[in-house]
């Protein structure tokens, strides 16, 4: 069993609650919109992190685009931009259907939005939607899960509460 942490446009801002949220995580997953280097330092630095570059990430923070693995017989795909069933990214679409992940995540919306999508052989498309404080999102969320043998259990939303604002 592997237990998961997974948030996305974090755009700068690491809310510190988190680490308690995701102490007992065997890994952290960022959807993209990290924001700053010092975001991807803090969480390789308490937990073994995947992550992906999002549309307002510098080059200079060594993300790649997307991130294809296999964990606990589940196949994940993970990217930053790729829309939401049924109108994915035109440019994720054709490898959407030529080989469908068992599990699709991505962020850029900031809208929460976890479904099975019927017309990809059932996949499991997750947007966890906005940790930071950046965007029109007015709820800060994350999302921890377990995937145990070939399948996601134990989903449980982390509300951070109001966006607030940020000074500029």
């Amino acid at each position: 069993m592997r237990r998961i942490g997974l948030l996305s446009d974090t755009h700068s801002y690491l809310d510190e609650r988190l680490f308690a949220h995701f102490k007992d995580c065997d890994e952290i997953w960022h959807a993209g919109d990290v924001g700053t280097r010092s975001i991807v330092t803090q969480l390789e630095a308490f937990k073994p992190l995947r992550a992906v570059r999002g549309n307002i990430d510098s080059r200079q923070i060594d993300l790649p685009d997307h991130q294809r693995f296999e964990i606990e017989g589940l196949k994940i795909w993970m990217t930053h931009i790729g829309g939401a069933p049924p109108r994915y990214n035109p440019q994720v679409r054709p490898e959407l259907q030529a080989q469908t992940p068992d599990i699709f995540i991505c962020g850029h919306s900031h809208i929460l939005r976890i479904l099975r999508d019927p017309a990809l052989q059932n996949m499991l498309y997750i947007n966890p939607g906005a940790a930071g404080k950046e965007g029109f999102h007015k709820v800060r969320t994350a999302l921890r899960f377990a995937i145990d043998n070939g399948k996601i259990q134990d989903m449980e939303l982390i509300d951070l509460g109001k966006r607030g604002f940020v000074a500029r």
